[in-house]
């Protein structure tokens, strides 16, 4: 009989690096409840510390023992299952014409404002986003577009990059209750004055925001220097059909600030990792952090709790689509027929995929059996108490 645990884990994870440079990290600054939890939950994914369950072949009577996942958004071994059923229920809720990538970005001297507050500084990055594309979508079309936006705090190598990615459908719903198709070819919006417009009405928010916090003149100067700098707004050509759109998004939707399968390695003080290096033409580079900087790094990208950041504007909002009584599948729909059935059939695939707690796994040694659950590990309760003390006993 053969005997294994089977964790899913690669060479190096993200998890190593908690376990390894955690204590320096928490020793050296003070972490928010928040962090403090997802980098428990990330040191204890797929451990028996969470559980899990035994299994056995009922043909050479192999066994095997899997554990649980943490689930955390901020864990990049928890994304894939939510990644494929957000796909799943958006090919529902999106029109199958062409849809814009529009990316907008902040100067990274409006860094220290975000790590002041990100909570605010991130709800006013959506609001600025939607209110400029509204904007444009009625001076220029006359109709209310819709846009799918997702946050995005950070660059290659880890560095405070806040942005936001946009899908935005070649269409929208006219005043006078009409469809409209909008956009030329490979042309929305001007990106010169949509990065004018995105400027202004961030900036205004951000002084309005800090005026009423009363901390305006400590972040003068920011503001200041940020007026003085070129902003741009990055438009990609657009994707022809929904089924592009799906895929692509599926990039986006549920990424983490770093994969496992970009860390190379890790020693007594380094990490060292994959990154693209956008000033040599995207190259891909091998970086170095010490293990305590990149982890310094890593939880400036956690989110507050129950912040979201994925959300839905205009013609893609729930409220909007019901208050316009708006019918995507609609048969007198002229986006109707803009997808080939091909691309439909394909699509619809998604929905087929069997449901892995249902599915029969074969037994990876003989190739014959079945692996069958035969008991069920408890999770591991850890006393209540102080959650940094708590992290601290898992790590090194």
């Amino acid at each position: 009989m053969i005997v294994c645990i089977i964790v899913g884990k690669n060479k190096f994870e993200l998890a190593d690096i908690v376990y390894n440079f955690g204590k320096s990290l928490i020793e050296g600054q003070s972490l928010s409840p928040q962090q403090n939890k997802s980098l428990l939950n990330i040191v204890r994914c797929r451990t028996a510390a969470l559980g899990g369950h035994e299994e056995a072949c009922d043909n050479c009577g192999t066994v095997r023992y899997a554990y649980n996942s943490c689930g955390d958004r901020h864990c990049p071994k928890c994304q894939s299952n939510k990644q494929n059923l957000w796909i799943e229920k958006l090919k529902k809720e999106t029109l199958p014409i062409k849809h814009y990538h529009v990316i907008f970005t902040v100067p990274h001297i409006l860094n220290s404002i975000c790590l002041w507050n990100d909570k605010l500084f991130y709800k006013l990055l959506f609001k600025s986003v939607w209110n400029t594309l509204r904007t444009f979508g009625y001076t220029q079309y006359g109709v209310e577009t819709g846009a799918i936006a997702i946050l995005h705090t950070w660059g290659q190598n880890l560095s405070l990059h806040p942005h936001i990615h946009c899908i935005i459908p070649a269409a929208g719903y006219s005043i006078d209750g009409k469809w409209k198709n909008i956009g030329e070819n490979n042309y929305l919006f001007n990106v010169r004055q949509l990065s004018a417009t995105f400027k202004g009405k961030f900036l205004d928010g951000l002084k309005r925001m800090l005026r009423k916090s009363g901390n305006l003149y400590g972040f003068n100067s920011n503001i200041k220097k940020a007026y003085s700098t070129n902003w741009v707004v990055y438009s990609e050509v657009p994707m022809a059909n929904i089924k592009h759109v799906i895929g692509y998004l599926g990039q986006y939707t549920h990424k983490v600030a770093i994969s496992n399968r970009r860390i190379i390695d890790i020693n007594h003080n380094d990490v060292i990792f994959f990154a693209k290096d956008y000033r040599d033409n995207a190259t891909v580079k091998k970086t170095k952090l010490s293990g305590k900087e990149f982890l310094r790094r890593f939880v400036q990208h956690i989110l507050p709790k129950g912040f979201v950041r994925i959300r839905r504007y205009g013609i893609y909002n729930p409220t909007v689509k019901r208050n316009l009584d708006l019918q995507f599948s609609h048969a007198d729909s002229p986006f109707e027929q803009a997808v080939a059935k091909k691309d439909e059939a394909e699509v619809s695939n998604l929905s087929k995929t069997p449901d892995s707690s249902q599915t029969k796994h074969i037994c990876p040694y003989c190739k014959k059996g079945n692996m069958v659950v035969i008991k069920t590990i408890p999770r591991i309760r850890s006393p209540a108490g102080h959650l940094p003390t708590i992290l601290l006993s898992y790590l090194k």
